[in-house]
């Protein structure tokens, strides 16, 4: 046991590579695969090229905004104590992993498709094997780098930082450890944004041209070969709805590890591990939630053609929750100290607990952490309500359809609405009980045990896309009905995923964004943010004002992207003859053109409102107005993401719900009758909110919490210098004072 003591810290990089090899190995599975016929494979092509044209183009602008911000960090880790020129290394390592994650993704998905159409002409479970396969590369991937780069690095700058240095760890020396590593996380979270901003562009566009044209204009079916812009719609599922995510997920991932680990850094921890157990803690935690997705994810089967695939996909998922929860508890048992324990900016300058601070124990942590695991599952419990087919909401929104399209829209928007109160409720329950149990660092590590299965949770989540492009690659080759058939029933089932997928993570999120908040005000040096402040309150409204602007600019791109892909559809239908006769092909190049144009375009200014907005606020305003800015946009972007994400949801099924008939007053409508094509417009409103601006937000918030971390140690710095110099006296004494400070509780 003591040898495991003193090498624990290096075991959490080896989590990753196993979850590294494990996805290399089903990648391996998945390539071998057959790919069908002659058709099949030229039409992969196009859609694979087209994801790969691009991320060429995104990774050249990304990269000129890598290089600037890189040598910025540089500078700016000259110019105060705490920080290094070695965050600008940190933050590159983070960009590029982010990248490589979504790109992982990409490649899997574009293999995954063709062979999932080939797997469906045999059988629903070979279907659904090849697809959730193609997931689990990219879960593992994402989790397997995550895990993996973060743990290297701490490791790095913990012997550059605290143990050549002989620093303290609850002091200066890991401070600056800490700080430099906020780099990764920055770079992360960074790319993440672009990608997912830049990808849900794309793929909304693509998707509101091609419904638009072909299926209200026209009457062709959604994925028909004769649309010049279904490549463009398929290829955006990809580089939107697998890259992006992917890029999302891993940013998530990396800042909720971090902000933990920055409020464990506070904690004085006699342990076994040279007092850094609480930082170490969140790392071991996500290893071990990786290792349980990977069990998790070899109970998701099915044997029949009448199995439920929603069914088998919750047990998996339950699986790997439960196993993490139980491993959690002895590991938590384990590391952490006996006795209580407490954050040292809760302690006086005598070294007892101030008065109404909370002191906690390691079982509060992992009652905390339970209540993360509680919060994440009723998360995607109500988010799966709200958004499955056959449930109230959406046949409320099918209901409405028969009295027309503006009804339709009422409908959908209400259904948005209302699915943010439950959610809402469980999040404050969450944060309540998780700092009940543990205070600040309750609500961080309660954040943690959620986003333990992220490589499960995401596996899940790109199954979704996955066997979309199957079922659009079987529509285009015109395969048998029964085909068909099965990808559409892999495809329902994948709506409702990524639905519960992005309510998970938007709840994640804000529980992440109040610990980088915890993390920033005690960077910040600052005691506490009054509101009654007229300039806070200003930071408060500016605040809620940012998800508004931000969503605005990115459903207005889609729009403007989307009118440029109707008029190329509108001109290939006129001027090509013979395409609606199949005896044309049409000219899918230009409409993947016309999307990747746009979305490289259109990213720019969305990501800067992020990245720009606490760097003005912050040094214009100082640390307390930041931190009123970031309450504001916190609290509105969690209601701005649950209710857009469920409303184009629920949108999305009321449509395809109308495939397999739907009976409105006693009367079954099918595909081309008006309501139908009701719940068309519906979904074409819905595609931009649930796709491009909704899950844009969870990255929104964490991002310009991240930003105002990393910029914390240059506010009011001169300040800071002087409450460091007391806290390290503080610390050094703390020792001799812990039985007194346990004595006053």
């Amino acid at each position: 046991m003591e040898i495991l003591n003193n090498y624990l810290i290096y075991l959490i990089p080896v989590f990753g590579l196993v979850g590294l090899l494990v996805m290399a190995v089903k990648s391996a599975w998945v390539t071998k695969q057959p790919t069908g016929d002659e058709s099949m494979n030229q039409l992969a092509g196009y859609i694979a090229d087209g994801a790969m044209a691009f991320l060429r183009a995104e990774w050249k602008i990304l990269s000129y905004f890598v290089v600037i911000a890189g040598l910025l960090l540089a500078y700016s880790g000259t110019t105060v104590e705490t920080s290094s020129p070695i965050i600008a290394v940190s933050f590159l390592i983070g960009a590029f992993l982010s990248a490589f994650a979504g790109y992982i993704g990409m490649r899997i998905a574009t293999k995954a498709n063709l062979r999932t159409t080939q797997a469906a002409k045999t059988s629903l479970a070979q279907a659904l094997k090849v697809s959730f396969t193609g997931g689990t590369v990219m879960g593992l991937g994402v989790a397997g780098l995550a895990v993996l780069g973060l743990g290297s690095l701490f490791i790095v700058f913990y012997q550059l930082f605290v143990v050549k240095t002989g620093g303290s760890v609850n002091g200066h020396a890991m401070e600056k450890a800490l700080e430099v590593l906020a780099g990764f996380s920055l770079g992360a979270e960074s790319i993440a944004l672009f990608a997912r901003v830049g990808g849900g562009i794309y793929t909304k566009a693509a998707d509101v041209g091609a419904d638009l044209v072909g299926k209200v204009e026209a009457g062709i079916p959604e994925d028909d070969v004769r649309n010049p812009a279904t490549v463009a719609d398929n290829v955006g599922d990809n580089v939107g709805d697998v890259a992006g995510m992917g890029a999302d997920l891993f940013g998530s991932y990396v800042a909720t590890m971090l902000a933990t680990m920055v409020l464990g850094r506070e904690i004085v921890s006699k342990d076994a591990f040279g007092g850094i157990a609480p930082v170490l803690l969140p790392m071991v935690i996500a290893g071990l939630g990786l290792i349980f997705s990977i069990v998790g994810a070899s109970l998701v089967k099915i044997s029949k053609e009448s199995d439920s695939v929603q069914s088998a996909l919750n047990l998996g998922n339950w699986a790997s929750i439960v196993l993490t929860g139980i491993a959690t508890y002895f590991v938590v048992m384990w590391m952490l100290p006996e006795g209580n324990m407490f954050l040292t900016r809760d302690l006086d300058a005598a070294g007892a607990v101030k008065q109404g601070a909370l002191v906690f124990t390691k079982t509060g942590v992992f009652m905390s952490i339970v209540v993360g695991l509680v919060v994440g599952t009723l998360m995607s419990i109500i988010t799966e309500y709200y958004t499955a087919m056959g449930k109230r909401p959406v046949l409320s929104i099918i209901k409405q359809s028969s009295t027309g399209h503006a009804t339709n829209i009422i409908g959908g928007l209400a259904v948005g609405m209302e699915s943010t109160v439950l959610p809402i409720l469980v999040l404050a329950a969450g944060i309540y009980g998780s700092y009940f149990f543990a205070g600040l660092y309750g609500v961080a590590i309660a954040a943690a045990g959620m986003m333990a299965t992220t490589a499960m949770q995401l596996a899940i989540d790109a199954f979704g896309p996955i066997a979309d492009n199957a079922g659009g690659i079987a529509e285009m080759s015109r395969l048998p009905e029964e085909v068909r058939g099965r990808t559409d029933n892999l495809d329902a089932v994948g709506n409702t995923t990524a639905a519960t997928g992005k309510g998970f993570a938007i709840a994640s999120a804000a529980l992440t964004s109040l610990a980088l908040f915890a993390a920033f005000v005690g960077v910040a040096g600052i005691e506490h943010i009054d509101i009654y402040k007229a300039n806070v309150l200003a930071g408060l409204f500016v605040g809620g004002m940012i998800p508004f602007i931000f969503s605005a600019l990115c459903i207005s791109a889609v729009g403007r992207a989307a009118m440029a892909m109707v008029e190329e559809v509108r001109r290939q239908f006129r001027e090509i003859p013979g395409i609606m006769e199949y005896k044309a092909r049409p000219e899918y190049e230009k409409c993947v053109e016309i999307s990747t144009k746009a979305s490289i375009r259109e990213m720019v200014a969305p990501g800067l409102i992020a990245l720009i907005t606490p760097l003005v606020i912050g040094f214009a305003f100082g640390p307390e107005v930041l931190g009123g800015l970031l309450a504001g946009v916190t609290v509105s972007g969690v209601l701005m993401g649950i209710f857009q994400s469920n409303a184009g949801g629920a949108w999305d099924n009321a449509k395809k719900s109308f495939e397999k008939g739907c009976e409105i007053n006693g009367e079954i409508y099918y595909k081309k009758s008006e309501p139908h094509k009701a719940s068309v417009t519906g979904d074409t409103v819905g595609d931009p909110f649930k796709d491009t601006s909704g899950p844009s937000m969870n990255i929104l918030i964490k991002l310009m919490s991240i930003v105002s971390l990393v910029i914390a140690p240059h506010l009011n710095h001169s300040v800071q210098t002087n409450d460091r110099i007391q806290k390290e006296i503080k610390v050094q004494s703390m020792n001799t004072h812990v039985i007194k400070a346990d004595k006053s509780v």
